[in-house]
Formats: structure tokens, C-alpha cells, sequence
């Protein structure tokens, strides 16, 4: 530890009538300690590439960056372009930051009282456009990093689509087009159940995936529906496998068919023959893992019914079969009362509403 030579400062931390900020610096490293992506002190939850040296590549929204550092600032650099994140200071309240195509270093915070710091970055966002990469921080001149955090033991993945990605959700008018500006996966039913349950939590998420169709895909299947991309490290890319040992998960929450549905021009035994090979696939994988079939909450009538019966079908077939941890859940689908997000998908009310409610679940599940 090194406090006694890192640079001191009033308490600022971009704080104007309470409301807390990034503060931009674009030029302003020449009295810093850079610490690379790649150093040991940084942990990182989710799925990431290290393939580029001194780089952390990510593309599903949720990848989290954790770090103990000294001093009264600390700064963020990106690749340019990489998107949104939110961010938590100690126990100061998350806010958001979004680098531009212009951004590729912002202030965090500045003005913090000396001593040792925590800092929480998540992904906010789907990155398979993007391309966002991660490759250090900036700290005072003089600073380092502290231990590693220790996360949580326990361990969720969640697989999914447009809901667990946090599409629209800080929007309230549903006729809002799909932005960036308004998808935010801190605040989805996944992130706010994982942080309740104090629990780790992996996603493998993309707006318009299905189990065996994306939306509006042809009605025998899509080529790139959720069970063909499930193996690969970052969505773009297919020639980088993800390591399952790097994360064994507790429990697996599946939150697909709402894509294959949508258009009620569905195959009701493909929908449901794609449900019971993604779960044997999965339980290959996680031979120990709980396996949850989630429904929720853009889905309602036939439709509604079509998907329920399909997981049902697949979930009593696996526990007929000696599979007793293969679970159904059922999360309440929206009727508007709580507003809705861009493009009718759920605002953050009705996340929260689908976070209490899976929260509940799984706590007693799990036995949390």
C-alpha cells in the first residue's frame, strides 16, 4: 500500500445538487499510474476474451469489472465506442457513463477522500456491434491497486433474449424504436435478482434470439438462434469457444420463446424439440446445476399457452428421466398498469416487479 504518496483532494466526486456524474478527461494522464486490464488485482464476472494482450474483449450486456484502488481519482480507458456502462463507487449510487466514438478515457471520480476506494463497472448494454474492449485504468500518481475483490460464492446464469438484456427499459413510451440510450441491463429482472440474492451472475443474452427462431425467422429455424451462438466466447465471433470450467453456476435461468412466438406463425414441435435439445445440452455442461425454465412477461393468450406447454413437455420428460432439477417458473406477464419500456418491452417497474417475484423463487429454491 502506497496512500502516503498518492495525491490528496477535496471531496468532490462530480457531485452538483446531489446528483452524481462522470466528469470527462480526456487529457489529463500525464501525472497518472496506468494499470493494465490484464492486471491481477482486476476481477471480472461474465464472459470475456483475453486473446488481445493487455485487452478485455465482451460483447453480452452484464459483463462486470471489479476493482480496490488507492487515491482521490481514478479514470477509464476504453476502446472508443464502447458503449454504455454504470458505474458504483464505494457506496455511492450507480450512475451511468457511455463512451462515444470520440471517448476513450473518463474520470470516474475525483475528489474522493484518501485511503482505498471500490469500484463496480458493468456492462450496460448488447456490445455485438460495438465491439467494446476494456484496457485499464488511470489512478493518482503514486497509486495502486488493492487486493482483488472476493465475489460472491454463489452463482446464477441467465440465458435469454431482449428482456434480460434490459431492451428499452429506461424508456416509458412504448413506441420509442429500439437506442442504446434506453437499453440498460443493470436495471433488468436478472441484475436486480442477482444483487438481491447476493449472488454472481453470468449472461448470455441478445434481443431477437430464440430457442429455435429468432424473430421473424423462417418458420423451420434459424440458423443462429440462442443453441448454435450458446458456446461462443463473444457473439461475433465464432472461432472463440467460452471455457465452462471459468464458471460453474448454481442455478440456470432460460428465458427464451418469446422471439419464437411472436409472430404466431410458430412450430409448436419445433419449439418444443428446441427447448429439450437446449437442455440436455445444458445439462451436459452443468451435470450439477439447477435448471429453470423461465416464462415472462411480453408473452399472454394462445401464445402464452403454446410456450408454457412446451417447457412443461420438456421439464416433466427430463424429471421422468431421473432429472429432478429441471424447474419451472412463470413470472407475471405485463398488462401495462406499471408503464411499459421502447417497443413494449417492460419498463423498469415491471423488471422490478419480475426480479421480486424470480428473487422469491429462487431464494427458496436454492435455499438463500
Amino acid at each position: 500500500m502506497k496512500n502516503k504518496n498518492c495525491l490528496s483532494g477535496l471531496f468532490v466526486f462530480g457531485i452538483i445538487a446531489g446528483l452524481s456524474f462522470p466528469v470527462s478527461a480526456e487529457t489529463r494522464q500525464g501525472d497518472k499510474e496506468f494499470i493494465s486490464s490484464d492486471d491481477s488485482h482486476i476481477v471480472y464476472m461474465g464472459r470475456i476474451s483475453k486473446t488481445i494482450p493487455h485487452t478485455v474483449r465482451f460483447t453480452y450486456p452484464g459483463v462486470s469489472i471489479f476493482a480496490n484502488f488507492e487515491g482521490t481519482s481514478l479514470q477509464m480507458k476504453v476502446k472508443p465506442g464502447s458503449g454504455a456502462f454504470m458505474v458504483e463507487i464505494d457506496d455511492n449510487l450507480p450512475y451511468r457513463i457511455n463512451f462515444s466514438e470520440n471517448d476513450s478515457i473518463q474520470t470516474l471520480a475525483e475528489g474522493l477522500p484518501e485511503g482505498l476506494h471500490s469500484v463496480r463497472i458493468m456492462y450496460a448494454i448488447e456490445g455485438y456491434e460495438l465491439k467494446p474492449a476494456f484496457k485499464g485504468f488511470y489512478l493518482d500518481n503514486g497509486c495502486q491497486l488493492g487486493e482483488a475483490p472476493v465475489l460472491p460464492e454463489r452463482r446464477i446464469e441467465f440465458i435469454g433474449n431482449s428482456i434480460t438484456c434490459g431492451y428499452g427499459v429506461e424508456s416509458e413510451n412504448p413506441k420509442d424504436p429500439f437506442t442504446y440510450d434506453t437499453e440498460n441491463h443493470f436495471y433488468t429482472y436478472a441484475a436486480r435478482t442477482a444483487r438481491a440474492l447476493k449472488a454472481q451472475h453470468l449472461v448470455v443474452a441478445r434481443s431477437g434470439i430464440g430457442i429455435y427462431r429468432n424473430y421473424a425467422g423462417p418458420r423451420s429455424g434459424s440458423k443462429d438462434c440462442m443453441p448454435a451462438m450458446y458456446e461462443q466466447v463473444l457473439f461475433t465471433d465464432s472461432t472463440e469457444l467460452w471455457n465452462h470450467a471459468l464458471y460453474t453456476p448454481d442455478v440456470v435461468c432460460i428465458n427464451l420463446g418469446t422471439n419464437d412466438i411472436s409472430l404466431n406463425d410458430y412450430d409448436m414441435d419445433l419449439l418444443t424439440d428446441g427447448y429439450r435439445r437446449f437442455m440436455k445440452k445444458l445439462r451436459s455442461i452443468y451435470p450439477k446445476a439447477k435448471l429453470v425454465l423461465l416464462s415472462g412477461s411480453m408473452t399472454d393468450s394462445k401464445a402464452l399457452s403454446d410456450l408454457k406447454k412446451a417447457m412443461d413437455t420438456v421439464a416433466d420428460e427430463m424429471n421422468k428421466d431421473g432429472d429432478k432439477e429441471v424447474y419451472r417458473f412463470d413470472m407475471s406477464p405485463q398488462t401495462g398498469s406499471l408503464g411499459m419500456g421502447a417497443s413494449y418491452h417492460p419498463s423498469m417497474r415491471q423488471q422490478q416487479k419480475m426480479a421480486s417475484e424470480l428473487t422469491a423463487y429462487l431464494k427458496k429454491l436454492m435455499k438463500w
